[in-house]
């Protein structure tokens, strides 16, 4: 008797051994090197081949970029080489990429090469737009104004803090969404820190400048990073939309003309999707986001287009944490997709980040789509982090964070005890306080 097609992990029946499918994944950075790693594991190079295309061989592990102003971490130290982090099987292309052409199922790189996939995940990332906020690359840049956001502008900055010997110190978010959210709060926690440290911290005055209407997006959390902001004497502007930035004076200005003057200024640009999104008619919506189902992670542009991490147009953060547990819905779905199955709706938003707030000390936070940071223990009851709360254990947390990401996250293995869905375990609800 027949036997069929070989089963795959998980029950499912792979119809296309004998008949290759081509995946191609746009993007080497978090997202599509997980993905690449978990589809080369769960299909054979005969039923799926995959492509992977980026225009560098340079992986950076953004969090990272956090620690290089302060003289913690080193922009060559927390750089890899993409081509390393992919498993056997996987074909790495180093291309720019010109467009998509979702009609014919055909991507057009910027060398004439096109390549044509039967899937397609867009997993390029955002990027920064300076340029798109009046005065930001003018007068001043690079000089005292400056962003943590690059390697090359996290490695000038930490030269203008060595010899910033007090001042006004501001830290702008010009618009959201924006790569890790917590980031910019982060900075504020270790600027106080590191002021402090070096004895001149009642030299510097430093300023949160946000454009929402706290110090995070969500109440409870807002609340605590408020809080922490007024413990550490960082003065919070709120609901402050920058217009214009003018290095040459040191201003700030507001598109409802309020200022706030600096000395110096790290700025958080901003973001979009890649610019070949809006070179693809129909790809990207206005800000070069992909339109993306917040639950299945496929595209909202053509079925067999997918997206994950910050190139999606999903209502989570644009984290590490949030591709990570993104992963596991979408390689689920792209199996589901290629055996012409229903999709699951298995991404709950879920995202959980350590915010270090100095002095050798972090917090977790751990929320989704339905239930923003609550108070705890993480990863469960007995869990030993605290959420919302300053410990040491949550900075050691965060650091040993980055050797997680090179020898778990990219692999494409699975975090022991800790799934892709939120759970309320060992949170403090108003049902359960």
């Amino acid at each position: 008797m027949d036997p069929g097609p070989p089963a795959l992990p998980g029950g499912f029946v792979d119809p296309y051994v004998g008949s290759m499918k081509r995946l191609v994944i746009l993007g080497g950075g978090t997202g599509g090197t997980i993905m690449a790693n978990r589809l080369r594991s769960e299909y054979a190079e005969e039923a799926l081949s995959i492509t992977v295309v980026d225009q560098d061989d340079h992986h950076v592990y953004q969090p990272g970029l956090l620690f290089v102003p302060f003289g913690l971490a080193d922009p060559e130290e927390i750089s890899r080489t993409r081509h390393r982090q992919f498993h056997k099987g996987i074909d790495f292309q180093r291309a720019e990429v010109d467009r998509v052409d979702i009609d014919l199922d055909r991507v057009y790189l910027a060398d004439g090469t096109t390549l044509d996939y039967d899937v397609l995940i867009v997993a390029t990332g955002a990027r920064l737009v300076p340029e798109e906020t009046e005065g930001l690359l003018g007068e001043g840049w690079m000089e005292k104004v400056f962003t943590f956001y690059t390697p090359e502008g996290a490695a000038a900055l930490a030269e203008a803090l060595e010899g910033f010997d007090g001042g006004r110190l501001v830290i702008n978010i010009v618009d959201m969404p924006i790569k890790c959210p917590v980031a910019p709060l982060e900075f504020s926690f270790l600027a106080d820190w590191y002021f402090t440290q070096r004895g001149i911290r009642d030299q510097v005055e430093l300023v949160y400048v946000t454009p929402l209407d706290g110090a995070f997006t969500k109440p409870v959390a807002s609340a605590t990073l408020a809080g922490l902001l007024e413990e550490k004497g960082v003065e919070l502007v709120t609901e402050f939309n920058t217009g214009e930035v003018d290095g040459a004076g040191g201003r700030l200005i507001g598109y409802d003309e309020r200022e706030v003057p600096f000395d110096l200024l790290v700025t958080i640009p901003v973001h979009s999707g890649a610019e070949y999104v809006g070179r693809s008619p129909g790809l990207g919506d206005d800000l070069d986001f992909v339109p993306t189902d917040e639950r299945t992670l496929q595209s909202k542009v053509r079925p067999n287009i997918f997206a994950i991490g910050d190139a999606t147009s999903v209502p989570a953060s644009k984290a590490g944490s949030v591709t990570h547990f993104e992963g596991e819905t979408l390689t689920e779905n792209v199996r589901r997709f290629l055996a012409g199955r229903d999709l699951e709706p298995g991404f709950d938003g879920h995202a959980n980040c350590f915010i270090e707030t100095g002095f050798h000390k972090a917090l977790l936070i751990d929320f989704n789509y339905d239930t923003e940071p609550l108070p705890g223990r993480f990863p469960g009851a007995a869990g030993p982090l605290q959420l919302l709360r300053e410990s040491r254990l949550n900075h050691l947390g965060k650091l040993m964070f980055q050797w997680i990401y090179w020898h778990v996250l990219l692999p494409g293995h699975e975090m022991p005890g800790i799934g892709s869905d939120m759970t309320l375990s060992g949170k403090h609800t108003e049902e359960t306080p």
